[in-house]
């Protein structure tokens, strides 16, 4: 099968579209079927680094082998509007640019450039120090670059930024309206499930529900207000690497609840403040995709109280017939085994390799429309073995890329 989008035509029909699908390999663009048709997308890219710096010196010149596949990746699946967790933030937005000019705007193995005009990144809460002994072991630890002080950050991180968060977008960004909630306090979500007796009362009193940040990023598809959607993005914890308190399953929780209650009506959502003070939720009627790794899966893995189904099982959304799905996950989770057999989700939806041992492979990245919009087309780009793209991807123990994958959804506008 040939891979190259420039053997699609601009004029490809959904049933094309569908055939991708099941490849899980090039996507075509959605702009190919002629109608009015956006592609939304999320993509944990493993561009975080362990040093403060590292990736705006790995950008600056256009020969680092992963952020290539990263930038095949994306352009092999033209997203139109991109999520990309953990790319790690600086204040000046180096990395962004450096990403976009020497990356994606450059064909990689024979893949065509895209380009995206308009991009947000912003602060995130990994690696920002507290200045409190969150995890109650060694005291307060307030420099940067270990593990010690990751566990005391608002967010783990070796250093203020790391496993931040960027959107990607080809269509205008409304950045006078965007709404961060990076600083609201956990103690602020009512009836929240933060552990009693694990966290001081000093830690209580200033710990921060999102260990990176929430976005509402409005996008305008066309040239009125009424055709903006709401990119609701985020990358809450991994409920793992706890103990029996289970700290991180109960805060990736409530990080996917906010969600639910910021989509959830006027009441649901009153109590929230953004971290410009504007309180509430999103208003009512107002159409939305909501995407990131949530890290957490509706099945199998280790979420509290399978979390992710407060936002799949939500009035709110609007579902697919079918989630993204790829042929290439089914392949993994039967040549590796392992913990993989005893899953009860298909093994065609999962997103992340995690090899054979505990968890296994898992879905944990969405793409979630709103009504008010038609889902279409969507994947999971997880190329099996056979697949020339399969490079991209590796085999679980190698990984070239990211041990995630690129996630899709198609919308038309009603």
């Amino acid at each position: 099968m040939n891979h190259d989008p420039r053997t699609f035509s601009r004029r490809a029909t959904l049933a094309a579209l569908a055939g991708a699908v099941l490849a899980g390999t090039a996507a075509v663009p959605a702009s190919a079927t002629g109608q009015r048709t956006v592609r939304f997308a999320t993509f944990n890219a493993s561009l975080n680094r362990g040093t403060q710096g590292a990736l705006v010196t790995d950008l600056s010149t256009p020969d680092n082998t992963q952020a290539r596949n990263v930038a095949e990746t994306i352009q092999r699946v033209d997203p139109d509007v991109l999520l990309v967790n953990e790319f790690d933030y600086d204040k000046d937005g180096t990395a962004a640019r450096l990403f976009l000019r020497n990356y994606l705007a450059v064909g990689q193995s024979g893949a065509r450039p895209i380009r995206f005009p308009y991009h947000f990144t912003g602060p995130v809460n990994t690696g920002v120090a507290s200045g409190v002994d969150l995890d109650g072991r060694n005291g307060a630890v307030t420099t940067p670059g270990s593990d010690a002080y990751g566990q005391d950050a608002f967010g783990y991180g070796w250093f203020p930024g790391q496993y931040g968060m960027l959107v990607l977008s080809k269509f205008p960004i409304d950045t006078r309206a965007v709404r961060t909630f990076q600083r609201f306090l956990w103690k602020d979500m009512p009836d929240n499930v933060m552990p009693e007796g694990y966290y001081s009362d000093a830690a209580r009193d200033v710990l921060r529900l999102s260990s990176k940040s929430h976005w509402d990023v409005p996008v305008r598809l066309g040239p009125s207000a009424a055709d903006t959607v709401h990119f609701l993005v985020s990358h809450p914890t991994p409920p793992t690497f706890d103990g029996p308190e289970d700290r991180n399953g109960r805060r990736n929780h409530d990080e996917i609840r906010l969600w639910a209650d910021y989509i959830g009506g006027r009441r649901r959502g009153a109590y929230l403040y953004d971290d410009k003070g504007g309180r509430g939720g999103l208003r009512p009627g107002a159409r939305f995709v909501l995407a990131g790794d949530l890290n957490a899966d509706p099945y199998d893995g280790d979420s509290y109280d399978h979390a992710v189904r407060l936002l799949l099982d939500h009035p709110a959304v609007r579902l697919p017939s079918t989630p993204p799905a790829s042929a290439g996950g089914v392949e993994a989770a039967r040549l590796q085994g392992g913990a993989n057999a005893s899953h009860v989700g298909d093994p065609a939806y999962d997103t992340a390799d995690f090899g054979d041992t505990a968890p296994g492979n898992l879905r944990v990245d969405h793409v979630i429309p709103s009504r008010g919009l038609i889902p279409a087309a969507n994947g999971v780009f997880w190329p099996t073995p056979d697949d020339p793209l399969y490079r991209l991807v590796g085999n679980g123990t190698t990984v070239p890329t990211s041990d995630h994958r690129l996630v899709w959804q198609d919308i038309r506008l009603i």
